[in-house]
């Protein structure tokens, strides 16, 4: 998951040009509805366009958002092994979940060790509780874990799998009581005991059956008597997983990602993969913050190592490689791993320099294919086999690397990766990547080093505004037929109102037009628990007790039901569009960093002064938009001295200016970025500026943003140096922006595309005979269309129509579902029939026709 485009806001959906519109405020009057637009759709069933692959559609899934310990591992007691640690977030400790407990006059101590009583050299802590032997026979001591959030969720009748490896020194043995709890101590189910005996690791199990429903239980472990009793992977699953697996997946994340019917399952993640340390646990030290290596997530899960997060919280790898693939075989999806390349991404820049690591990881990565495909009788097909799974699972295609923004060090790496491969196995597919965003020179450079060499796959990331999807339906329509195909495996439109997800499905036509060269495509992120969400959008939303699907997901399900086997070349009209001149006032703002500003000047193209301002007089000409950031003027300029702050503009002038010149000298001060100058501002959330120094000081771009979304429009590696004053000239002509940074030109470009809203694809499902006319109209006016078959062809007098319809602003909520499909019958469908899109919907029409 690229971090590239951090800055995401998640504000109104999309409102431009009359695309969409707002929701008007409670007690407003509503217009009467618009007339209905006249479109024509025309569709030719004696031609045959781009097969579209079954695999075509898949998920991605990455450990973010608590999207593995805490969602889909069904694990519910949190640190289980007592290895979290500060170096999976600062807030961690040991203890995190845990805490101690007495009753009956027991007391003790409650210490997490790490020494050579350890479970396994990879898990390598445990608790140590010391008893004092008060209290007797009902006297207990121990700890009791609040589980993920508001606490462990328990339905009322249902039994939960219960499992402790534990240790004593006490000859006699150590008597141990387990019990599901309140917070006030209530019990919720009849609690277990057992007798923990002897001083080496022994696994003890048990099941309880909950009380009551609640989603704020407790797990208490308590332990009589004196002496040490040492505990480790503490463990409470419910009985009712997925295809009811111990150590299994939650069941209704899994049957949500099933019901998608995913082509295939792109796994570990991004970032996750290729971010940390490249050294493996055999490393000189114990390192805690490597990069995910799929040996360490396979075998006994008590064996298996712990790992920080790259999102900041901690991961137990108790949903490996082997569940993956697993769960990839149980949904009828194509596993797809990716393995780290030694370069890191997301932010890190990061180049490791050791040949003899490389060809350990090259070695890995050939070593995870046989664990896949080998036979029970090689050594890692046996692994795969004592796991359970003797046969192998198939794997036909694996990605090296993610996101990485150093394409000439990736694909050096790559190349090695990928001759190792195709040397042993040239039946797999080789899967490169384009870096992290749709454009720029990483992007260029990385495409360039694709194709010379040949590769098969790209995988192509972007996250943009609504109007960008909107305006980039072609995106696909000029690329070389001949040359690598694409694996989209990331895209979203920054958000998960129905505004968002219309956008998303229009661009989706797009993508199967051209289903010859996008092979593959996965929204992104998958899951996210709403109590630790680290990104959003997200297609799959949960807590403790329940999840929904968000509109993007019913539109992606929509898409992925109702796929077909081939494109059917068809021909729409289009929306007449009205583009004026870019507009609006200008603005200053800081992201992370303290800048200085001064000799403001805005002149108009007849060279009318609209504002000068050298702060002389004070800031009165400038109003804070945002509400971020600290400015004052000092020393005669206006300065941001927050270094903290995000987003922090203020602005000036008239939002009606247009065809002007900015001119502004700025300073960085202090911090990680550059500056912003912006333009065209209409208000807090349409506006241009200037990103010098953006993303950390790695990247320099023109941001344009509508209604809080943003894309990029231009983009170079322009760093900011820290107190040098440099002279920015931004010249505004219609739609026309040109740049200057210190007298040279930077940069130039034409803000001219036009974001249709009237979108559509034609695909035919060879086992029913029908043709899916797949319609967006992205609009708040209904879109009238008469529906051309060729003449003569022969069609059954009813189709099938679903509908995703809402308002633009519309979210789906753990309450409250506003957009879900809608299936109606059309009547008197014939060769030649017209009918009305709703404004703002996604509508399948199934026409039997031949």
């Amino acid at each position: 998951m690229s971090r590239a485009r951090k800055r995401i806001t998640l504000l109104a959906g999309l409102l431009a040009a009359g695309v969409l519109t707002t929701v008007l405020p409670a007690g407003a009057q509503s217009a009467p509805p618009p007339e209905p637009a006249d479109y024509t759709l025309d569709i030719d069933t004696s031609a045959k366009g781009p097969a579209i692959d079954p695999t075509m559609y898949g998920v991605f899934y990455e450990d973010i958002n608590n999207a593995a310990d805490g969602g889909l591992y069904a694990e519910l007691v949190q640190n289980r092994s007592f290895e979290f640690d500060r170096v999976d977030n600062p807030a961690y400790h040991p203890l995190t979940a845990w805490a101690r407990t007495a009753s009956g006059g027991a007391g003790g101590s409650a210490l997490v060790a790490d020494d050579d009583r350890r479970l396994h050299e990879r898990n390598r802590r445990h608790l140590r509780l010391d008893l004092d032997g008060a209290g007797g026979e009902n006297g207990r001591f121990g700890v009791v874990n609040s589980g993920f959030a508001a606490g462990i969720a328990l339905r009322a009748g249902q039994r939960y799998d219960f499992s402790v490896w534990a240790r004593t020194d006490r000859a006699a043995g150590t008597p141990l009581t387990i019990a599901l709890q309140d917070a006030e101590g209530t019990a919720l189910a009849e609690p277990l005991t057992r007798t923990v005996r002897g001083d080496r690791w022994t696994k003890y199990t048990g099941t309880l059956t909950a009380r009551a429903t609640t989603a704020a239980a407790r797990l208490a472990v308590t332990a009589g008597g004196s002496g040490t009793l040492r505990l480790d992977m503490v463990s409470l699953f419910p009985r009712d997983t997925y295809k009811g697996r111990p150590n299994g997946l939650r069941k209704d994340l899994a049957q949500k990602i099933e019901a998608l019917d995913p082509g295939f399952l792109r796994f570990p993640g991004g970032c996750l993969v290729n971010t940390g340390s490249h050294q493996g646990y055999e490393a000189p030290h114990y390192e805690r913050a490597r990069s995910y290596q799929w040996k360490d997530t396979i075998g006994p899960v008590e064996q298996r190592a712990a790992n920080a997060n790259f999102w900041g919280y901690h991961q137990t790898y108790g949903l490996g490689y082997y569940e993956y693939f697993q769960f990839s075989e149980d949904i009828g999806a194509m596993p797809l791993p990716v393995v780290p390349a030694l370069v890191t991404g997301c932010g890190q820049n990061k180049v490791t320099d050791d040949p003899a690591l490389l060809r350990r990881h090259i070695q890995d990565t050939l070593d995870l294919i046989e664990f896949a495909n080998g036979p029970a009788t090689s050594p890692w097909g046996a692994k795969r086999a004592a796991m359970g799974h003797p046969k192998p699972f198939g794997l036909t295609h694996l990605e090296v690397g993610n996101e990485e923004n150093l394409p000439d060090a990736f694909f050096e790496r790559f190349t090695q990766f990928r001759e190792a491969i195709e040397k042993r196995h040239p039946e797999i597919t080789v899967i490169s990547n384009s870096g992290p965003d749709d454009a720029g020179p990483v992007f260029d450079r990385a495409w360039e080093l694709n194709r010379s060499g040949n590769v098969a796959m790209v995988d192509e990331h972007y996250y943009n505004s609504p109007q960008w999807f909107l305006e980039n339906n072609d995106r696909y329509d000029s690329y070389d037929r001949g040359g690598p195909k694409v694996f989209l495996g990331e895209y979203a439109a920054q958000g998960n109102r129905f505004s968002h997800a219309l956008a998303e499905a229009a661009f989706m036509t797009g993508l199967e037009r051209n289903a010859d060269v996008v092979k593959l495509a996965s929204y992104a992120p998958l899951l996210a628990r709403t109590d630790n969400p680290q990104w959003r959008p997200d297609m799959i939303w949960f807590d403790g007790t329940q999840s929904w699907g968000s509109v993007n997901y019913e539109t992606q399900k929509l898409f992925m039901n109702n796929t077909g086997d081939h494109v059917v070349p068809s021909r729409a009209s289009g929306t007449p569009v009205v583009s004026g001149p870019i507009t609006g006032a200008v603005g200053l703002s800081t992201w992370a960093t303290s800048a200085a500003y001064d000799d403001v000047r805005v002149t108009a193209a007849d060279g009318k002064v609209l504002l000068s301002d050298d702060f002389s007089a004070g800031r009165d000409a400038w109003t804070h938009a945002t509400g971020r950031g600290t400015w004052t003027v000092e020393n005669g300029a206006f300065v941001q001295s927050d270094t903290a702050a995000t987003d922090t503009m203020v602005t000036a002038g008239d939002p009606g200016w247009q065809n002007y010149d900015l001119r502004v000298k700025a300073t960085k001060k202090a911090g990680a970025e550059g500056f912003l100058v912006a333009f065209g501002v209409r208000d807090t959330g349409n506006f241009h500026w200037w990103n010098l120094g953006g993303w950390n000081n790695t990247v320099s771009a023109v941001e344009k943003a509508t209604d809080g979304g943003k894309q990029t429009l231009l983009q170079d590696t322009t760093r900011i140096e820290t107190g040098r004053t440099y002279d920015l000239h931004v010249q505004v002509r219609g739609r026309q922006v040109t740049l200057f940074l210190d007298g040279r030109e930077w940069g130039r470009f034409t803000d001219d595309k036009v974001a249709e809203p009237f979108r559509q694809v034609v695909t035919r499902d060879e086992k029913t005979g029908e043709l899916i006319i797949k319609v967006v109209n992205a609009q708040q006016t209904p879109a009238r269309t008469r529906i051309t078959l060729p003449e003569g062809t022969k069609t059954a007098p009813q189709a099938k129509v679903t509908t995703l319809e809402g308002d633009p602003a519309a979210e789906n909520t753990a309450t409250e579902r506003p957009v879900r499909p809608r299936t109606t019958v059309l009547r008197d469908v014939g060769p030649d029939f017209t009918y009305t899109f709703p404004a703002h919907s996604v509508t399948f029409l199934r026409v039997r026709a031949h």
